[in-house]
């Protein structure tokens, strides 16, 4: 990240920077990737400014950001891309003009394309069923890593939790006897997730035969571990999900497409929304509710394919 000064005199990037990190991370909550994506959004703001005669964060209007996305639009970035950005400034612009850095905010006017919100990628019953039954056929033979994949394949479909909030439980946050986890979502917001019998058994086994072989004197006390023993990461967890889809002969699946399948099976299966929100962790029910829209979709499918008037 570039951190020049600005101009001597005033507060360098690196300092400015660092201020709304600090804002983010502790009064906002947002995850670290949120914050990263955040300052290098800023940075290149902050970048482009500078070079178009901004010595100051008071020079920066209205024109200045109307400029910048205009200048990504026409480089043919992506709307979510443009939109996200467009997110990023006016979150620091707000803080900016609290905090008394600036004396105007010259955002709030500023106006960026949504990004586009296509259906979320969902799995029938039958694929999820083949991927599940494959991973605990693998597991059979006790090995570690296979009992391991086993159980975080099932967890993830059973909860509909997030990637990250699964690998960031602990030992104490995995209760198989009550079949529920606890995990921390957006926001450093607690939840307490249900799960059924066959992700119970998955668990079991990872907890009783799995994890001991995996385990060191300086493992953390992550329900999921590495094959060194240390926190299984997300990049790892996402890697298991395709190598799983690769081995059972499904289409490929990110950890994110299975929360997407729990979320649409659940309100199939007749499950309220509120329900299906409490159990994802979204703030708004508005999100939960594009899942709806995929009912609605696959719906009108079996419809069209099966009605002879259709």
């Amino acid at each position: 990240m570039n951190v020049a000064e600005i101009t001597p005199g005033t507060p360098s990037r690196a300092s400015i920077l660092a201020a709304f990190s600090d804002h983010l991370t502790a009064q906002r909550g947002l995850s670290e990737h949120s914050v990263r994506a955040y300052l290098g959004d800023v940075d290149l703001l902050l970048g482009y400014a500078s070079r178009h005669g901004a010595a100051t964060l008071a020079d920066i209007d209205l024109a200045t950001l109307r400029g910048w996305l205009g200048s990504m639009a026409t480089a043919q970035r992506s709307r979510s891309t443009l939109a996200r950005r467009g997110a990023a400034v006016r979150t620091f612009f707000a803080w900016a003009t609290r905090t008394e850095l600036v004396a105007t905010d010259p955002a709030v006017r500023l106006a960026t394309a949504r990004a586009a919100s296509p259906l979320p990628t969902v799995l029938r019953a039958e694929p999820v069923a083949q991927l599940l039954d494959s991973a605990g056929e693998r597991a059979a033979d006790d090995d570690a890593i296979h009992l391991r994949d086993w159980a975080l394949l099932e967890l993830l479909y059973a909860t509909g939790v997030r990637v990250g909030e699964v690998v960031g439980a602990d030992l104490t946050d995995a209760d198989p006897s009550e079949r529920t986890i606890r995990v921390v979502g957006k926001g450093d917001k607690e939840r307490v997730v249900p799960f059924g019998r066959p992700a119970e058994l998955a668990l079991r086994a990872w907890l009783e035969r799995g994890r001991p072989q995996l385990a060191q004197p300086t493992s953390p006390k992550a329900v999921f571990l590495g094959r060194r023993g240390g926190r299984l990461d997300q990049r790892q967890a996402r890697a298991v999900v395709h190598q799983a889809a690769a081995l059972a002969g499904v289409d490929d699946v990110a950890p994110h497409a299975l929360r997407h399948t729990a979320a649409t099976h659940l309100l199939e299966g007749g499950s309220d929304l509120r329900s299906v929100q409490e159990i994802l962790g979204h703030s708004s029910l508005a999100t939960t509710q594009r899942y709806t829209h995929v009912s609605a979709e696959r719906l009108r499918s079996a419809f069209q394919q099966a009605h002879p008037r259709a």
